[in-house]
């Protein structure tokens, strides 16, 4: 049966073996030119092609009174696509939200946020409903 290993509590200094300890005497190899010069360059600009209209609705309805902000009207987008895109406005609106049948919904009135990051990506969106 293996051992277990205690910590010690009566003050006494902890026995610890760092798992990086051995990465203190690697040495690089130098860097070129080409390399440097790579790691600089920005990324190129992501191209601002007209990817279609979405619709962006305020609801309240069959959620016991929460505000969700809804973006429907994706043509042509995956999923995967769609679940990135939903995760940048996550983050930006620092509210949950998910991706259900096609649609975004983000907890609480973020339009307006959600209406830039749309523009930045390339969609036209328009204020639909409530």
């Amino acid at each position: 049966m293996k051992e277990k290993k205690r910590i010690p509590t009566d003050g006494e200094p902890i026995q610890w073996k760092s798992p990086f300890a051995a990465l203190g005497n690697v040495t690089l190899p130098p860097a070129t030119t080409d390399q440097l010069a790579a790691a600089r360059t920005p990324p190129p600009p992501a191209s601002k092609k007209h990817r279609g209209r979405v619709d962006i609705i305020r609801q309240t309805a069959h959620r016991g009174g929460k505000t969700v902000t809804v973006v429907t009207g994706f043509v042509g987008i995956s999923q995967t696509e769609q679940e990135r895109l939903a995760k940048r406005m996550q983050t930006a609106c620092g509210a949950g939200g998910t991706v259900k049948e096609g649609r975004i919904e983000i907890q609480g009135d973020q339009r307006e946020t959600i209406a830039s990051l749309l523009t930045e990506a390339g969609f036209r969106p328009v204020f639909a409903g409530g």
